[in-house]
């Protein structure tokens, strides 16, 4: 297993999240606890010392299976992770009840590592807001050693992040973004990287696979990868990758069989970055698939100006391309809901005046329209 070093810690590289767990439902609430704790024993065999879990995960029973296997193992023999739940604005009030029934349901005294839960446009001005005591409170957990290591994951972009650290920022010690071969420009994941090295904060990676969608490439595309890594699976194109970035400490995958797991930690056993051509192949493949889907916004704001409703286009292309891409997710909805009413898709008067000077002759008022139907279906 590589690890990386973190504070006098050695933490595997590869850590095992807990957001797509084996289940016996079709909704995903029930978790066939056999199988977990059968993966779980594996992971730690193979030296895999990293396990993370969140409040909402498996619908809130995520952290409890998690908490009774692992309190099988010594505590010291493994690292915990979980976060506050800011992705729904109904628990900002309730920070303390949340972190003592966290501690509770993962039969824990202390967490490794915590984090402040996917930072974003929906809940940035309630994380910042003094009066939910939500920074306060989580200092003094640490000042406590309730919490060895504090940090955050953010969905938010890059402006969100960094109205966040200018609040935050003395505080954290790492941040958790997702990265990948296709969102390093596609959802402008560089600029996130760029702005964590310039300031040494360390990277850790969710989505490693884009939820799976780059575990598998078409025949053409693998053949192009293959030419470069005769011996190398898919999936593990992807991590080798993100070994590339010197930042980057751990990186999680939620492995929801006993295959990928193993799979992931043979990948893990090795340290092999790839190089600059073997990433150029990759930059290629996920150029061509994006330019396939995405409306080519530039976001040169000509359209903005001349917006009778006031919206703003560029963003909301953005969203749309995005949930057009992953076909649907929650990372545009979540983002519109911090979004007026009135500046929403559904605000479009289809007058076409943005599209007479948008120089890249992309026909706005259809994708708007298209946006509303989309999302008005769901």
């Amino acid at each position: 297993m590589v690890y990386s070093d973190f504070e006098n810690k050695k933490i595997s590289m590869l850590g095992m999240g807990t957001m797509r767990l084996p289940v016996k439902d079709s909704e995903g609430a029930v978790i066939d606890e056999e199988a977990t704790a059968k993966m779980v024993k594996y992971a730690i065999d193979h030296g895999v010392n990293y396990f993370d879990t969140a409040w909402g995960y498996h619908m809130g029973n995520s952290e409890p299976v998690m908490g009774k296997i692992l309190s099988e193992y010594p505590r010291d023999s493994y690292y915990l992770a979980t976060k506050f739940p800011g992705y729904d604005l109904s628990n900002m009030n309730k920070v303390e009840e949340i972190f003592e029934k966290q501690l509770e349901r993962l039969k824990t005294d202390y967490f490794d590592f915590y984090l402040i839960h996917n930072v974003c446009d929906l809940n940035i001005d309630q994380y910042l807001d003094p009066k939910y005591r939500i920074h306060e409170y989580l200092k003094k957990q640490k000042q406590a050693g309730k919490i060895h290591h504090l940090g955050f994951s953010i969905h938010g972009d890059i402006n969100v992040m960094k109205r966040f650290l200018n609040e935050y920022g003395p505080d954290m010690e790492f941040c958790q973004i997702q990265l990948n071969w296709l969102d390093y420009s596609f959802q402008n994941a560089n600029q996130k990287v760029e702005l964590l090295d310039k300031i040494g904060m360390p990277i850790w990676v969710m989505e490693p696979l884009r939820g799976g969608m780059l575990a598998s490439l078409t025949e053409k595309e693998t053949q192009k990868l293959r030419a470069l890594r005769p011996q190398a699976n898919v999936p593990s194109w992807s991590f080798r990758y993100l070994q590339s970035f010197k930042g980057v400490k751990v990186i999680l995958s939620g492995m929801s069989n006993f295959e990928q797991l193993a799979d992931n930690i043979s990948t893990f056993e090795t340290y092999d970055p790839l190089n600059k051509d073997e990433n150029d192949a990759l930059y290629e493949i996920a150029a061509k698939r994006v330019n396939k889907i995405v409306l080519p916004c530039t976001s040169c704001r000509y359209c903005t100006e001349h917006c009778p409703m006031s919206l703003d286009i560029p963003k909301l292309i953005s969203l749309y391309n995005e949930h057009c891409f992953t076909g649907g997710g929650f990372l545009a909805p979540m983002a519109l809901d911090a979004i007026p009413e009135d500046k929403r898709p559904t605000a479009c008067i289809g007058c076409r005046s943005c599209e007479a000077v948008c120089p890249q002759s992309i026909k706005i008022s259809e994708a708007m329209a298209d946006f509303a139907e989309i999302l008005n279906s769901k």
